[in-house]
């Protein structure tokens, strides 16, 4: 059965034509990816579908009684209820459950007031009534409810802890994690997700995968993540040039099919094109002959050509970003860290870590979400001190950083000036080149960067990176905002690199193409992290997680045993380790308290700061420098303290 239908849906915005004659169905069921490159109109058409926009032409048919949940890439956060808690929050997607579990208590009490008074006939009529409410919150889902929303919490990241916070202590990317788990609980007929897998850590996604792969109703889902889509979609919309084609199959099943679909479609074209100029050259002979039937034969051959059903072969997909970086000769010890750690404030999270880089190893850093792993790649760029022990750096190391928030470039500066202020020394010319293999056009350079959207600012950082001539790379989530296409440029460029990578990605995709090595966070492993070397490089996160299984089963197999050899010690044992939980836990507890209070605190400042810069200190331009100084100070903080109460 046909869950939601698209019928010729046009959208345009001004001269600006988004989406064109778009047309598609999807069944009870399926699971459909939509792909694009960025600014294709994925997005805009999720909001003609959930009639946040109105269509120039076409309709949007869902089945009837469906109920349709949206998670938005960038919600609005200014609405949310601050005051309330993540739980209250999760249970607030519940309405009737929470009124029919209110007129049950309301109900209850009646009854115990009616027998008190010795009403037994309309305590027994009451009593009925309220069964008849308990059978509907039952049936209905209400005694399931609550510890459903408390599990997708826990499964997408949020500890016990942090259940019971007000929301206005969220940071973007948890509260992007908390409307996920909302959604997913309400378990909508036609569930919808713009790029789901922002903020989420491995462990996150797989879950997310097989929730998703389990899920009995409708999905349609955004998603750069080509790993993701493989592992979750069965059909896949493409949208391009404003018109969509709906291919059966998973992302990599689409590519497949659309490369062997312009094989058929050019050899196709190229016989067409054969049979054309044989008939031209046909009628070219008949017309230097010159005689009657000549004539009627060039007639019968120019309708022949009239009649012909040309083949046009497809528009040339849209250009992706070309890229290549420079590199220089390095010492063989490209970085050695030992006894590694870092607080922020009181607050540790980095602890006595030690580990060696060589040249031309490709290293990623995996972890769950807080672990340090944005904390660690800022440490190596000397962007934060040390607490104790230290990184040292090999010879004629030259680092190129980038960063996954985009905070080397300057909001009040248009594109070409931003170029411009960092390449002094370079000419307009070649710098407005660099910046056209990036999709900058002559119009676009002109944009403030305070305009441009999160892929626009991505490319406009690799334009700065890869200027440089560095031997060492360090990237923060460089894939974050990258549409496909984009991304495996990046992912060519950095294979052809002749020097070293230090990563932190959560896109499985590029784990497998680029990791030779791969550094796993861990604050429960003896020494602060788990190393796992890879011999398998074209399929580094099979690998990875393959390894990892393997470790993990060791260690169970292990303890089992010893459980088994002493098996009067075994109490003993157990204490010791609920001890050690207990103590770990109110260490966590403690930790995230104190992070916590001091992210109020330096918030507060920050909000005073904003209103003395445009108050007090506005045209005081010497105090006005030391605010933004400050600022700059209080944001570095808050970052590292949001990375580890997430």
């Amino acid at each position: 059965m046909i869950a939601l239908s698209v019928s010729d849906v046009s959208l345009s915005f001004g001269m600006e034509t988004v989406l064109k004659n778009i047309s598609f169905s999807v069944n009870d069921g399926e699971r459909v990816g939509v792909i694009g490159v960025n600014g294709a109109g994925k997005t805009s058409l999720f909001k003609v579908i959930t009639g946040e926009y109105t269509p120039d032409s076409g309709a949007v048919y869902l089945q009837r009684g469906y109920t349709v949940g949206c998670l938005e890439q960038n919600p609005d956060l200014t609405s949310l209820p601050g005051g309330v808690s993540v739980i209250e929050y999760m249970y607030s997607a519940f309405p009737a459950l929470l009124a029919t579990e209110a007129a049950i208590a309301e109900a209850e009490a009646e009854v115990s007031r009616l027998s008190r008074e010795g009403k037994h006939d309309e305590a027994v009529a009451r009593t009925e009534a309220l069964t008849e409410l308990n059978r509907r919150f039952a049936l209905d889902g209400g005694l399931e409810f609550r510890a459903r929303c408390r599990s997708m919490l826990l499964r997408l990241g949020f500890p016990e802890e942090l259940l019971e916070r007000r929301i206005s202590t969220l940071s973007g990317g948890q509260y992007t994690r908390l409307a996920l788990a909302r959604l997913l609980a309400t378990e909508p007929d036609v569930l919808m997700l713009d790029e789901p897998t922002n903020h989420l850590d491995i462990d996150a996604l797989a879950w997310l995968e097989s929730f998703i792969a389990s899920y009995k109703k409708t999905v349609i889902i955004i998603s750069h993540d080509r790993y993701f889509l493989d592992r979750t979609t069965t059909k896949t919309l493409h949208i391009q040039y404003a018109g969509a084609k709906l291919y059966h199959g998973n992302y990599t099943a689409t590519r497949e099919q659309q490369a062997a679909d312009a094989a058929s479609l050019e050899k196709r074209y190229k016989e067409q094109q054969k049979e054309i100029a044989r008939i031209k050259a046909n009628i070219e002979f008949q017309r230097r002959c010159n005689r009657e039937h000549n004539f009627v034969t060039i007639r019968a051959k120019e309708k022949q050509l009239a009649r012909m059903e040309k083949i046009e072969l497809a528009p040339p997909p849209p250009k992706d970003i070309r890229l290549s970086f420079s590199s220089e000769e390095s010492a063989g010890d490209v970085l050695e860290v030992k006894d590694l750690s870092f607080s922020y404030g009181t607050v540790p999270l980095i602890k006595g870590i030690s580990f060696l880089i060589r040249r031309y190893e490709r290293v990623l850093v995996l972890g769950k979400n807080g672990c340090g792993k944005s904390t660690l790649m800022k440490l190596i760029n000397s962007m934060l001190t040390p607490e104790r022990g230290k990184l040292t750096l090999g010879y004629n190391i030259k680092i190129g950083y980038y960063d996954q928030e985009n905070r080397g470039l300057s909001m009040n500066k248009t594109v070409f000036e931003e170029m411009h202020d960092e390449y002094p020394d370079k000419k307009d010319g070649e710098l407005r080149s660099v910046l056209a293999l990036f999709l900058f056009g002559a119009d676009d350079i002109e944009k403030p960067i305070s305009v441009l959207s999160g892929g626009e600012r991505a490319r406009l950082t690799l334009a700065k990176l890869m200027l440089k001539k560095v031997n060492l790379l360090i990237m923060d989530e460089p894939t974050n905002h990258l549409d496909i296409g984009s991304a495996e440029a990046l992912e060519n460029a950095l294979l052809a690199f002749d020097g070293t990578i230090i990563a932190v990605s959560h896109d499985r995709y590029f784990i497998n193409r680029i990791a030779t090595r791969i550094i796993e966070l861990d604050a429960e492993s003896e020494r602060g992290l788990v190393d796992y070397s890879l011999e398998d490089y074209d399929d580094a996160y099979t690998e990875y997680m393959r390894i990892r299984t393997l470790a993990k089963e060791a260690r169970t197999a292990r303890i089992a045993a010893e459980r088994q050899q002493a098996p009067e010690s075994s109490s003993k044992l157990d204490y010791e380790q609920r001890k050690r939980e207990n103590a770990e836990k109110r260490a966590k507890e403690k930790r995230i308290k104190e992070a916590t209070e001091r992210v109020a605190a330096l918030e507060s400042e920050l909000e005073a700061l904003e209103e003395e810069l445009f108050g007090e200190a506005a045209t005081n331009y010497v105090r006005a420098a030391e605010i933004e100084a400050r600022k700059t100070e209080i944001e570095e903080e808050l970052l590292g303290l949001y990375e580890l109460i997430m």
